[in-house]
């Protein structure tokens, strides 16, 4: 069903994306790709490889319990995905269950991220620990 790892998600202080082009592009040699037009200032995306994974980088701190830093899976088809949101949901909703996620978006309603266009089909949940992750296509 998960068919690899699309990107992760780091957080940098405020104000410091060019010490992140700085060490992402000058020092580990990714390229800098276009963000959605919607979170230019917020967000600078890494290629590490040609058209292939990412590093993300966002404004936030480490210390936030809500933290965005996470991985985003990609799942191989629409259908995996669905399949995969809707066991990911069960299991939330389930009571009492064993590594229950604490968080999960419910499928056919709107995802907990950024919403835009330009993103693909995509959900969100936290695991039982409190780690985001992003599953999508």
């Amino acid at each position: 069903m998960i068919a690899g790892l699309a990107h992760v998600n780091l957080l940098v202080p405020p104000g410091t994306f060019d010490q992140a082009e700085a060490f992402y592009s000058g020092t580990l040699g990714m390229t800098r790709v276009a963000v959605p037009a919607m979170q230019k200032d917020t967000l600078a995306w890494f290629d590490i490889t040609p058209g292939g994974k990412e590093v993300h980088i966002a404004f936030g701190t480490n210390e936030d319990q809500k933290s965005p830093r996470h991985p985003c899976f990609k799942l191989e088809s629409p259908e995996a995905l669905l399949k995969l949101q809707s066991r990911v949901w069960e299991h939330f909703d389930s009571t009492d269950a064993k590594g229950k996620p604490m968080e999960a978006d419910k499928p056919g309603e709107r995802d907990s991220g950024e919403q835009s266009f330009e993103y693909p089909k995509r959900f969100f949940a936290r695991d039982y620990a409190g780690n985001r992750l992003e599953f999508s296509l």
